[in-house]
């Protein structure tokens, strides 16, 4: 589980940072969904200044360090840099915030403060993920009391339980928590909404609430044989890699991934260094078709992953005892139209002893309407929200992250609940605040949202009839 890219050293660090041209307008800046001040935070690592370095960043994104680690710089800040059109090779951002962000953690240096002057107006964030933790940050630091629900028994949403161990530890996740509760914030673990308190409580003790309930469970493929020993969604495998010891983690000698999107990707790579002997994603698209971006690809490719394409799962098989034995598909051909068909007399069998599903997650929008009736969702079940200030269509309620825009990276969720903060401070208090950076995507790659394969069971139903 060695990590994909070790920490600099000194002397790599300002080498690295030594490359910057420290451009004006810099472009990395407005590619980065937080707002970083890019050129700063690394001239201030040239100058041996790694406390402003941290502080520079921090600022801007309290979840500074796992975004280091985790964030997709190849296509964001990284994928901007003026370098790559000099030199090819660009700035290697997230390295150097790491190693900013490491030298204040390791010391525990403080370098960010509580509000000196309260507004005596209490926001209650729902969610202890990337985007509750931004929002509660930022609000903290305007000054306001805040109080984050979180049904699990850890706080940290994805960060904590769902990201890969060779990108980051829950360690890296639970220490930013520690910072976001420096500020003044409360975090309640295993406390959920409607069980512990209700949603008439929350308006009646705080004076708005933010959403950051994120997405649901892995979302059902609808084929026979998906609830056998074996079978398991791709983000509880990875989940049992944080809360188990690795010996304790269990994983086949033969898997398969269903899925071509990032965490397909993670459950490929984290199988086969636990020791699978063999892993083999399966898609029902070609592999242009692909969700997942390239680097994390050709790293899945790297450990030894295998892949199928246009391969459409119609069954999993039980062998003897009752457990996995193989994944039945047929074979796919992509349409005029965009879509794929299934070519008659294509089955086959591929032999695996476990099965990983990573067909995305599903929407909260069943507990959303529960629980805040009247909150106006999308088609695709998110929250409708406005995109400057995260509002919803609910007086003094507020969203951001995967539960608003259908689930994409954890800077763009971090970000989401900074804006909402600045919307919800201008509500309370008629202030307007300093609004963080509006990012452009300067023609950069998007991600695709998550669930946009199999996962429909009436898909699966008409390719087969």
């Amino acid at each position: 589980m060695a990590e994909l890219a070790p920490a600099y050293t000194p002397q790599e660090a300002f080498t690295e940072a030594s490359r910057c041209l420290f451009c004006f307008d810099a472009p990395c800046i407005m590619a980065c969904p937080t707002g970083i001040d890019i050129p700063t935070f690394i001239k201030k690592i040239t100058t041996g200044n790694l406390t402003g370095s941290a502080r520079t960043i921090l600022t801007a994104n309290v979840l500074g360090a796992s975004c280091a680690r985790v964030c997709p710089t190849e296509v964001l800040c990284e994928g901007a840099c003026v370098m790559l059109d000099r030199e090819g090779d660009p700035i290697k951002i997230g390295r150097l915030q790491r190693y900013a962000t490491d030298y204040v953690t390791e010391r525990d240096i403080q370098v960010l403060k509580p509000a000196a002057r309260k507004t005596g107006k209490r926001v209650a964030v729902i969610g202890a993920g990337p985007a509750g933790l931004g929002c509660a940050a930022e609000l903290a630091q305007l000054g306001h009391e805040v109080v984050i629900f979180e049904r699990k028994p850890l706080p940290g949403g994805l960060n904590t339980y769902g990201i890969a161990v060779y990108k980051m530890k829950p360690e890296i996740s639970l220490h930013e928590v520690e910072l976001v509760k420096s500020l003044g914030v409360e975090v309640r673990c295993g406390v959920e909404i409607g069980r512990e308190i209700t949603t008439e409580q929350l308006r009646a003790e705080f004076d708005a609430v933010f959403l950051g309930v994120g997405l649901a469970a892995g979302r059902k493929l609808g084929i026979p044989g998906e609830d056998i020993p074996g079978v398991l969604d791709a983000l509880t495998f990875i989940e049992h890699l944080h809360s188990l010891p690795l010996h304790a983690v269990s994983v086949g000698e033969r898997v398969v991934v269903i899925g071509a999107g990032n965490t397909a990707i993670d459950a490929i790579t984290q199988a086969r260094r636990l020791g699978a002997q063999e892993v083999t994603a399966v898609y029902r698209r070609g592999e242009g078709d692909m969700s997942a971006y390239d680097f994390e690809y050709e790293l899945a490719k790297q450990d030894g992953g295998q892949f199928l394409f246009h391969a459409l799962p119609v069954e999993i098989l039980a062998g003897e005892g009752g457990a996995v034995s193989g994944l039945r598909v047929v074979r796919t051909e992509s349409t005029p139209e965009g879509g794929v068909r299934v070519i008659s007399g294509s089955e086959t069998v591929i032999p695996c002893d476990m099965v990983l599903k990573a067909v995305g997650q599903g929407k909260q929008s069943s507990w959303l309407q529960q629980h805040f009736p009247g909150l106006r969702l999308r088609t695709d079940g998110s929250i409708e929200s406005d995109p400057a200030t995260g509002a919803t269509s609910l007086p003094k309620v507020f969203t951001g992250g995967d539960c608003s825009n259908g689930g994409r990276e954890v800077v763009n969720a971090v970000g989401e609940g900074k804006k909402a903060a600045h919307g919800i401070h201008r509500l309370l208090t008629g202030e307007t605040s300093s609004l963080p950076v509006q990012p452009s995507r300067h023609g950069l790659k998007e991600r695709k949202p998550l669930g946009s394969g199999i996962e429909s069971p009436i898909r699966v139903h008409e390719l087969l009839s």
